[in-house]
């Protein structure tokens, strides 16, 4: 009598708790609580870039500001995820690893810590203008508008940088050549 044959475990769907992503937040948070001073103290550099989404500028568009203030955990996550993982957004989930560490933070209301690192590691990426004390104050002051800022910045940035690829100038066709031959 044969042997039924062997059946393969039913694949588990991951869900929306990422090991990755808990090893990563893990060690950002370690990394800020191991030298606060020296976070606290953190600008950007004299050669910064301007911010191209304004802070007050959140209301456009209409659904990045909906968004924001209805549901800020989702909105936070797809930047997050937009940084850290996928420029196109390739494999995100609304609710995400970076989302649930966004609601767990406001039920203890430390929302603005998640937020404010998130913004410097924006500001860090694409050499922005700002330092730690605006991103804690703008994160504690106006929330929603952060994160539609952030948000809109990394989708714009990215996107630049996406479209700007590798360009070379025009070059010329060399003009046509013949093999050297033998000489009569």
């Amino acid at each position: 009598m044969a042997a039924p044959p062997q059946q393969q475990p039913a694949q588990r769907a991951q869900g929306p708790i990422n090991n990755d992503d808990i090893a990563d937040w893990t060690a950002r948070f370690n990394e800020v609580l191991a030298r606060p001073s020296e976070h606290a103290k953190s600008k950007s550099p004299a050669g910064a870039q301007p911010w191209y989404s304004q802070f007050f500028g959140c209301f456009n568009p209409i659904d990045t500001c909906l968004m924001s203030c209805c549901c800020p955990c989702v909105v936070f996550g797809k930047t997050h995820h937009r940084m850290r993982k996928s420029a196109k957004l390739e494999g995100y989930e609304p609710i995400n690893t970076s989302c649930l560490l966004f609601c767990a933070s406001s039920c203890v209301s430390l929302h603005c810590i998640p937020m404010a690192m998130q913004r410097a590691d924006l500001r860090a990426k694409h050499n922005l203008q700002g330092s730690c004390l605006i991103d804690l104050a703008t994160a504690a002051c106006c929330g929603c508008c952060q994160l539609a800022q952030t948000d809109k910045e990394a989708a714009y940035r990215d996107q630049q940088a996406s479209s700007q690829g590798v360009q070379q100038p025009y070059q010329a066709a060399g003009g046509m050549a013949y093999p050297a031959g033998p000489k009569p």
